[in-house]
């Protein structure tokens, strides 16, 4: 998400200054391999790149191929093979065993750089789209590597594929992948040819609402930030709302607890953390936040103090539903032994990041299969 934003505003600066670039995209994997599909890297001119596309192990060859198709206007796929066992193929003893298909884009060519101004439009807009990328094209069949289709989360979508057959099979596909928010890499079979494209979902940045201004909050919006979420900071004391303790906050709001749902907004992908302190406090904000449409809800506290607050809430004439409570993680965070405020926001970030990729959190080592299709 970060890695996004950062090649995005890279770009930016490269098009003002009318300046060159390749954009790498990883649009196919076999085996295992250290990045998924959708993973990007932009590379300038004199050879500095933004963003991975592995653990370092790719890099230096992507960039000589990105220097001699920089001044070209065809997009090619890289196919690197890393399952040969002998060292000497690419000089070091690789760590991953998979199969890396690479999209190099040059850049700006307007029909290409639309899409990265799409990618930009749904950021800013908190929207999700989907991102269809053909890398593939076998056969008679008309189309061009490199060509892509944005479908925004309105319905609204931006294409250069310039064939009809193949733009309305990328509609359906992408409008059943943001549906089910999974990306996938699809091969289209018609009477002249095959094509394959990445169907790519492109999550804006989270958002996360930190109630509560003390001094757990500071790491945690920090490192939030760090992994490029949009970060709101709320609380009743002016004091504590400041740039100078929240320099990376994107917006510090002063309110008191029962003020919340006025003076913002909460949607459906909003990440609410309560850490206020404040039993009555928290007994408000969960009295009037878990009725909204905030995906996560997390609150500070032992088990026994969360029960209590229901109880609480209960005795307001509010009953929870059974969809609102699931929504409720008290105690928040995953089991790491955090005790200082900085292991605390490692907890607790861990934990969202896992609730919203649907994981578990746990273990590596106990997962057997890949370790990207781990749950």
């Amino acid at each position: 998400m970060k890695e996004l934003q950062e090649i995005i505003r890279g770009y930016e600066t490269i098009k003002r200054a009318e300046g060159k670039a390749i954009l790498a995209t990883i649009v196919d994997v076999k085996g295992s391999t250290y990045r998924r599909p959708g993973a990007r890297m932009l590379i300038r001119q004199d050879g500095s790149t933004i963003g991975a596309i592995s653990s370092g192990c790719l890099e230096a060859d992507v960039v000589e191929r990105a220097k001699k198709v920089m001044d070209s206007h065809d997009a090619i796929t890289v196919v690197y093979d890393l399952t040969e066992s002998q060292d000497d193929v690419w000089g070091l003893n690789l760590g991953c065993n998979g199969v890396i298909h690479v999209l190099l884009e040059p850049l700006p060519l307007n029909t290409r750089s639309l899409h990265l101004k799409s990618l930009a439009d749904c950021m800013d807009s908190q929207k999700t789209g989907v991102l269809a990328s053909v890398f593939r094209v076998e056969g008679e069949f008309k189309a061009t590597i490199g060509s892509h289709l944005l479908l925004l989360e309105d319905g609204s979508v931006v294409e250069d594929i310039k064939n009809p057959t193949l733009s309305a099979a990328l509609t359906e596909d992408c409008l059943a992948a943001l549906r089910s928010r999974n990306t996938r890499v699809n091969e289209y079979r018609f009477t002249e040819g095959v094509v394959a494209a990445l169907i790519e979902v492109i999550r804006p940045p989270l958002p996360l609402m930190i109630i509560g201004a003390g001094a757990d909050s500071v790491p945690l919006a920090r490192f939030a930030k760090e992994l490029g979420w949009t970060v709101t900071v709320v609380d009743h004391r002016p004091a504590f709302i400041s740039t100078e303790r929240f320099p990376q906050a994107d917006a510090l709001i002063l309110a008191r607890p029962e003020e919340v749902t006025d003076k913002l907004t909460i949607k459906g992908n909003t990440l609410v953390v309560i850490m206020t302190h404040h039993f009555s406090h928290d007994l408000q904000l969960l009295r009037t936040i878990l009725p909204s449409s905030a995906q996560y809800v997390g609150i500070l506290g032992p088990a026994m103090r969360t029960d209590l607050l229901l109880e609480k809430v209960r005795e307001t004439g509010f009953t929870p539903t059974a969809k609102q409570l699931a929504r409720l993680h008290g105690p928040i965070g995953l089991n790491i032994g955090a005790e200082s405020p900085e292991e605390i926001a490692l907890s607790i970030l861990s934990e969202i990041q896992a609730f919203v990729n649907g994981r578990s959190g746990g273990f590596l080592r106990n997962n057997s299969g890949p370790i990207h299709g781990a749950l």
